[in-house]
């Protein structure tokens, strides 16, 4: 099928531009989660331009040249390529920054508390700090996140906070605890937002819900490999350094090592992938402009950032984030005193929290393959996910210390927060469009979980021991909130998508294609017309 479009649409403050689109197409799903159309584009007035200004689209229209047998072919090739490449350097890269979050934790399990006069609510500080530094920075990381080569600045904050976790051996006091912490928090909050927009970058819509529930599921391959160093360190009784000043030690190594391992194998883009041909790298610029969201635009556009800022469908998944974080910041930080406070040591409470890592790393993978395989289910996911550690909550707050084993049960189902998480930022990657959005977008989001994990680290109260009812009525309330509100959020874009197929009279191939194009000017999922919203 051969049809002509005319574009007349400037962008963000230039004059119009006039394109002439030839389409040769297969169907394109109206919610992004189907291949891509083949587009062949003839260049007329300011196309040439356009393409000089815009990231990759010299590669997009090299792309139009290859037959669709040699296309299909390269495409399978290239996704096996960039998954042996991106897919590792996510998941260890996600396993270490994990492991550094749940190093305090661990650390607790040993005489950290007493060598540094951790009493009362101290320790509940020293673990908010860290959160107080990631609120501080989650703005400004996504903004520089934006504006430098991702994968650069990825690897500069590894090597940093590799230094700042070696660091930690030589804290003496409450006050050295505070400043380390909080600044430990400032370099760790950029990783996350980096390896949302290193997977955006290299996948559709479409796959990036199991590689990102792949590479947050080693959150659980963290907890793992934690618990096992946490036990095996402690122990270590006859070195020079104390168990919990190894635990630091070793992490941080492990960190200072990867690092260097990162920067020299992570691309900034797809256009920079230097382990890909130049017909793979078209072939996957074309692949990852079906998500009608082009590559990176380094340009910050302030009208982007206010229409963030109106966008409630953005505020919904930073509440949702706000109630994860409030949960992350108890679970991670008094998994171990919920545990010694059933009856075990702290060896043995340490070494319970290994199954937690398995339980994590099987349903946060699960969700992802259920995803990938049910179209429209990603609101339908994150409710569900909440339902079992939900129910855990309860068991913890109403079953008595009697039962110490019931109890553990019910607080491995803590550790399934990664699922909600994640969900949020494929929701966030699939339905914000605009890179100058999309960043406030994600901005807001780590704001809100950073202040979550500050709240959460401090309805912990030490009075309440061992069973801390404040902590649990907190975080029962916070699943709560977050499965009423991934109903309603679902139901706001249902609705979004109606009234642009009623606009529109409904979605086909022209459409679709516009919508490559507009996403390669950099237009938000408002502007751009053809953008449909993925449930």
């Amino acid at each position: 099928m051969e049809n002509n479009v005319t574009m007349a649409k400037g962008t963000d403050s230039k004059a119009d531009s006039v394109v002439e689109v030839g389409l040769t197409s297969s169907k394109t799903s109206s919610d992004n989660e189907k291949g891509t159309s083949r587009i062949s584009v003839k260049s007329h007035s300011r196309l040439d331009d356009v393409s000089e200004e815009i990231a990759g689209y010299d590669l997009y229209e090299k792309a139009q040249d290859i037959s669709v047998e040699e296309e299909e072919e390269i495409r399978r090739k290239v996704i096996r390529k960039v998954d042996m490449r991106i897919v590792p350097l996510l998941c260890i890269t996600y396993t270490l920054q994990f492991l550094d979050k749940l190093s305090l934790n661990y650390a607790a399990a040993y005489s950290l508390k007493e060598d540094l006069d951790l009493t009362g609510q101290r320790y509940s500080w020293v673990a908010a700090i860290f959160n107080f530094g990631y609120l501080f920075w989650a703005l400004p990381g996504n903004y520089i996140i934006q504006r430098v080569p991702v994968a650069k600045y990825t690897g500069f904050m590894l090597f940093t906070w590799a230094i700042i976790l070696i660091g930690h051996i030589g804290l003496t006091n409450y006050g050295g605890a505070l400043v380390v912490r909080f600044i430990l928090g400032m370099f760790e909050a950029s990783i996350s937002p980096s390896c949302m927009l290193i997977c955006s970058s290299f996948y559709t819509i479409k796959n990036q819900p199991i590689r990102m529930c792949i590479f947050l599921s080693f959150n659980g391959v963290a907890t793992m490999v934690g618990a096992l160093l946490g036990f095996a360190l402690g122990h270590a009784t006859n070195s020079s350094l104390k168990p919990w000043k190894l635990i630091f030690l070793v992490i941080g190594l492990l960190n200072l090592v990867w690092s260097l391992i990162f920067l020299w194998l992570c691309p900034d883009a797809p256009n920079k992938a230097k382990f890909l041909t130049e017909e793979e790298k078209a072939v996957l610029v074309k692949e990852v402009a079906s998500n009608n969201q082009g590559l990176k635009d380094a340009h910050f556009k302030k009208y982007q950032a206010m229409e963030a800022l109106c966008d409630v469908g953005v505020w919904m998944v930073g509440v949702i984030g706000l109630g994860c974080g409030v949960i992350n910041g108890g679970t991670s930080n008094f998994a171990s005193a919920l545990i010694k406070g059933y009856g075990f040591s702290g060896l043995n409470a340490t070494a319970l929290q290994l199954p937690t890592g398995a339980i994590e790393l099987v349903v946060v993978a699960t969700a992802g393959f259920v995803i990938f395989n049910i179209r429209n289910s990603r609101c339908y996911v994150l409710f569900g996910i909440c339902i079992p550690p939900l129910a855990g909550l309860i068991g913890i707050h109403t079953i008595s210390l009697d039962h110490k084993w019931a109890l553990v049960g019910c607080t491995f189902l803590q550790f399934i927060v990664g699922g909600p998480v994640i969900l949020c930022w494929i929701l966030l990657n699939a339905n914000v469009s605009g890179s100058s959005k999309k960043t406030i977008a994600n901005g807001i989001w780590f704001v809100f979980y950073a202040t979550g994990n500050i709240v959460g680290a401090n309805i912990f109260f030490a009075r309440e021991a061992p069973k801390y009812r404040s902590g649990m009525i907190g975080l029962i309330t916070c699943y709560c909130v977050m499965m009423v509100i991934a109903i309603l959020y679902r139901f706001l874009l249902v609705r979004r998508n109606k009234r642009k197929n009623e606009a529109q009279g409904g979605y086909d191939d022209n459409i679709a294609m516009q919508a490559v194009i507009d996403g390669f000017k950099g237009l938000t999922d408002f502007e751009n017309e053809g953008f449909r919203y993925s449930l």
